[in-house]
């Protein structure tokens, strides 16, 4: 069967049509190359992670390495069908992946509401398979949560965002929010690529709407 990779990208792929990718990961950098911690942990047992996906992981992930409580961050894949998929292999549209960003953070010391405000206020969430001149579901919205409290703050924001949307003439929220699938680190180069490359794309746009706090006990929806 021959796939049109232009239509490929804008559509999530069927299990018939996705890479096969391979069983062991890719190799990626050993340590974060701005804070020096190691990339794959181990994670200090105070901190909680989530993955954002919000267009090019690049400038994603330059969002939430500077927060004071954020312990780590890294960029990679989440919410396809291929195993271990390469950066190139997710550009093809046949992994069904996201672009997302890992955070991991202690939250005595930020709240997740903050990475939350950072996200929604830090790209379109609007834009469906895209996100500005990046086009394809490798950049769709995303949140990933492993758990049930974070999805339900995840939604609750989600709510009083498209509602702040809204009003600012803006249209429905795109963004998936589900429970946090595997994660698989992209290759080195691209690991904290604007801390290495300061001078590097980045097509990172907000809508200039603010996130408003998310009503208390509002988690409903998928």
């Amino acid at each position: 069967m021959i796939f049109h990779i232009a239509e490929t990208k804008l559509r999530m792929p069927t299990p018939q049509e996705a890479l096969p990718g391979r069983a062991e990961p890719i190799a990626t950098a050993r340590t974060h190359f701005v804070n020096g911690r190691p990339l794959k942990g181990p994670y200090p047992e105070s901190t909680q992670s989530v993955l954002f996906g919000m267009g090019c992981f690049w400038g994603a992930e330059r969002l939430f390495w500077p927060v004071e409580g954020v312990w780590v961050t890294a960029v990679g894949f989440a919410g396809g069908l291929t195993p271990n998929p390469t950066y190139r292999e997710t550009t093809t549209g046949l992994t069904g992946h996201a672009e997302v960003v890992l955070v991991v953070y202690d939250p005595r010391a930020v709240p997740f509401s903050r990475l939350l405000k950072l996200f929604w206020e830090g790209h379109d969430p609007t834009q469906g398979m895209r996100q500005g001149n990046d086009v394809g579901t490798t950049y769709r919205s995303v949140i990933y949560a492993p758990t049930d409290a974070q999805l339900a703050e995840a939604r609750a924001s989600r709510a009083a965002y498209a509602a702040a949307l809204q009003a600012a003439g803006r249209g429905p929220v795109t963004t998936e929010i589900a429970p946090a699938p595997p994660f698989y680190f992209a290759e080195a180069e691209h690991q904290q690529y604007l801390a290495r490359n300061p001078d590097g794309y980045c097509g990172l746009q907000g809508t200039g709407v603010a996130c408003p706090a998310a009503p208390a006990g509002d988690g409903a929806g998928a």
